[in-house]
């Protein structure tokens, strides 16, 4: 705000080099690792997605459109069951589009290390190691070790400034950026096992999907009673297959102006 509105949010503004964070997200999944992207969005949003795919190297892609937000364990489960119909091998990287990142090749390192680590069965999570005691962000706190992929020991809420200068101290903890790679199957058997009901509803609003120009529509019935929860809560806190690639790609989830 001011810029970002409801109906025009941060991530389809051109505010870095006539790019919006949209579009620089889809340029970061452009090159010869990935498959054609699937864009989760809101139905209110489906024209400024649209357009700026359009300008994309890899903007043919699909458009699922939500007609509610229901969080990010919903789009998760969307993108593994969608993923999984394509290729029964299908491997996801789920991220936001409204994150910087400026060091794209030391990203695209830590999605190489990931890589295998997924493959195996691991839901792969990156870390960001942290450059501050940011009290904003959730922390990772990693298992010992030394290998470019760690255990995840556990998923920290946001702390106090105390605790956040303990973490940055202890080296052993970085930032929780939500961006995820996994197959598809063990997402879809990680819902099945500690979030049936958000699975359940996204199947069924996804057998409901009507496409619609470029755009396929979720069923309204079904996905408005999909609980409303986080990727975090449903899924990554429960789960005993989670590891976690520490990095540090000049990351930023710009949320707020300074």
């Amino acid at each position: 705000w001011p810029l970002s509105r409801s109906l025009r949010p941060k991530q389809f503004l051109p505010l870095f080099d006539g790019e919006s964070l949209f579009q620089k997200t889809l340029r970061r999944f452009a090159d010869g690792r990935y498959a054609a992207p699937i864009v989760i969005a809101n139905a209110e949003h489906r024209f400024l997605v649209g357009e700026q795919m359009a300008t994309a190297e890899n903007g043919t892609g699909t458009i699922v459109l939500e007609p509610v937000g229901r969080n990010t364990a919903a789009p998760a489960a969307v993108a593994a069951l969608t993923a999984l119909a394509a290729d029964p091998d299908a491997l996801v990287l789920l991220a936001p589009s409204d994150h910087l990142v400026r060091d794209t090749e030391a990203f695209a390192r830590a999605v190489d290390h990931a890589i295998p680590v997924a493959r195996a069965g691991r839901i792969v999570t990156f870390g960001i190691r942290p450059s501050e005691p940011n009290t904003g962000y959730g922390y990772i706190r990693l298992e010992e070790g030394e290998g470019a992929v760690r255990p995840v020991a556990a998923f920290v809420e946001k702390p106090d400034l105390e605790r956040a200068k303990a973490f940055l101290a202890s080296g052993d903890h970085v930032w929780n950026a939500g961006i995820f790679l996994f197959s598809a199957a063990t997402m879809i058997a990680e819902f099945e096992k500690h979030c049936p009901q958000v699975l359940a509803r996204v199947r069924e609003a996804l057998a409901a999907a009507t496409p619609d120009l470029d755009f396929l529509r979720l069923g309204v019935e079904s996905f408005s009673a999909v609980p409303n929860i986080s990727i975090d809560y449903a899924i990554m806190e429960k789960s005993d297959r989670i590891s976690c690639v520490p990095t540090d790609p000049g990351w930023s989830d710009l949320g707020s102006w300074s």
